[in-house]
């Protein structure tokens, strides 16, 4: 029997906000700010590049099912194309076209020499068997084959995926091409050219933003209380080091549910917990249970959404109580939201800045690589450092000195950069 998971264009629900939408609004307010030219504009809205894919797989029964997969190439004016992997039940080719777009911002804002790229299957990861996804997996890679490469377009984990998919991806290339190709991904495991630092890099990053805001206040992160939603590897990696930094992380969600303790929970054993419970925390000893609606809303120093986009919306923005919100996933906080929060006096840490630490240290696994010499942590972790604080101090002073919100300083930076090279480097033909 012949299944598909391709299903009809719905009408989206009143309260769905398009991430490209939203995407394309941050550009423009960028363009007007820098007062870019028309047809520039038009260019930057525009990906390079889309293609979509046909994945056939066999399942384990026998039963062949027919996968969609996308990979959005968005500007490579910087250099080759940079991006994650996302295997996701919403994952839409609208969502990934925003995504590629502001991974070139991201890239641009943090001085890497990459563009943006996305890519993703409309799946859900936890209805396949681990054979199921390697079969899928080498599809998906094989059918993009003359579109990825070193020097092309390096894809990375994301959402639903991790160093095992980049470890099928990077030899299912090196398969077809006839020798190892290490610098194909990023994110692969250790033994085949990853880098040390990987994993905890996107967590680090968010801490590190967080950390340089609170000192800008006259404050560290010692007995700060942090909500965060989203205890997967970047939210659980970012509790784990504001927990050895002495801060309170006082509530954390999954899908599934949150919990929640007035005193602070213990992270090291809620991740042992969450990794025995199928990386839930609902039910974990000490704390009390809480819903994602309800942990959004605590009163709290710091909110991290690390979970899906549109998250803070103009529903429930006026019952945020931080007092700073670090953006770990890529647009959780919508644009009427966002307004909202900077005229309150919120600080909000803008996802092209906070959630960086990922493509930083993609970028760092990238060089070794290439170089095939080979780093210790200490050193990748300085690295990390040094671009996560450049770029804040960077966006910090954009923001002073145009008068501008942290988001749009941020924005302008990276648009800039990225406009500036496409007008040096001139239209072919």
């Amino acid at each position: 029997m012949i299944t598909t998971s391709i299903q009809p264009l719905e009408a989206p629900s009143p309260a769905y906000i398009c991430p490209l939408d939203q995407a394309c609004s941050y550009l423009e307010a960028a363009a007007r700010e820098l007062k870019l030219d028309q047809g520039l504009l038009q260019v930057l809205s525009h990906p390079r590049k889309v293609v979509t894919v046909s994945i056939p797989v066999k399942r384990d029964n026998g039963e062949i099912e027919i996968l969609a997969g996308h990979r959005v190439q968005h500007c490579d004016v910087l250099g080759p194309y940079k991006g994650g992997i996302r295997y996701h039940p919403a994952v839409t080719l609208r969502e990934v076209s925003a995504l590629a777009m502001l991974m070139t911002w991201k890239c641009a804002l943090l001085g890497i020499p990459y563009g943006g790229a996305k890519g993703g299957i409309a799946l859900d990861p936890k209805r396949y068997s681990v054979s199921e996804l390697e079969r899928l997996t080498r599809r998906y890679t094989s059918e993009l084959i003359k579109d990825i490469g070193p020097s092309v377009d390096i894809p990375a984990p994301d959402m639903g995926t991790s160093a095992r998919e980049m470890a099928w991806m990077m030899d299912t290339y090196s398969v077809n091409v006839g020798h190892a190709v290490p610098g194909v991904v990023t994110g692969k495991p250790l033994s085949i050219g990853g880098s040390l630092g990987r994993e905890m890099a996107t967590g680090r990053g968010v801490m590190i933003i967080v950390r340089e805001a609170l000192a800008d206040q006259g404050k560290s992160l010692a007995d700060m209380r942090v909500v965060i939603q989203g205890f997967g590897n970047v939210g659980s990696a970012a509790a784990l080091l504001m927990h050895e930094a002495g801060a309170k992380v006082i509530a954390v969600s999954t899908g599934s549910g949150g919990v929640y303790s007035e005193t602070g929970l213990d992270i090291p054993a809620l991740k042992a917990y969450a990794a025995e419970n199928r990386r839930s925390v609902v039910g974990f000893p000490q704390a009390i249970p809480i819903n994602n609606a309800e942990l959004l809303t605590l009163p709290c120093d710091v909110l991290i959404p690390a979970a899906l986009e549109n998250q803070i919306t103009e529903e429930n923005v006026n019952q945020v109580q931080a007092k700073i919100v670090a953006e770990a996933a890529n647009g959780p906080v919508t644009l009427i939201a966002n307004q909202s929060l900077e005229a309150r006096g919120v600080t909000v840490l803008p996802d092209i800045l906070a959630n960086a630490g990922g493509v930083v240290v993609s970028y760092l696994e990238w060089v070794q690589g290439l170089s095939y010499l080979f780093w210790d942590e200490e050193r990748v972790n300085r690295e990390l450092e040094h671009l996560m604080v450049q770029a804040y101090r960077q966006v910090i002073n954009h923001s002073k000195t145009r008068q501008i919100p942290l988001r749009l300083a941020a924005y302008t930076l990276g648009v800039g950069r990225v406009a500036q090279a496409l007008t040096d480097r001139g239209l072919y033909p």
